[in-house]
């Protein structure tokens, strides 16, 4: 299991970021694994995920 510092990172955000009033709502499969592109849709502005995780493996 892999730990995002997700406070961390919404620290470094503008102040006016956070208090959007509209979500960005990103899916996220089994294809996107990596931490770092996580964090890069964080920074973007990700602020809800859908873990969507009913694709079987290859």
């Amino acid at each position: 299991m892999v730990n995002i510092d997700i406070d961390g990172i919404l620290k470094e955000l503008p102040n006016d970021v956070r208090i959007a009033k509209t979500k960005i709502v990103c899916t996220l499969g089994l294809t996107l694994r990596s931490t770092p592109m996580i964090e890069k849709l964080l920074r973007a502005g990700m602020n809800v995920a859908c873990f969507n995780f009913s694709h079987r493996q290859p």
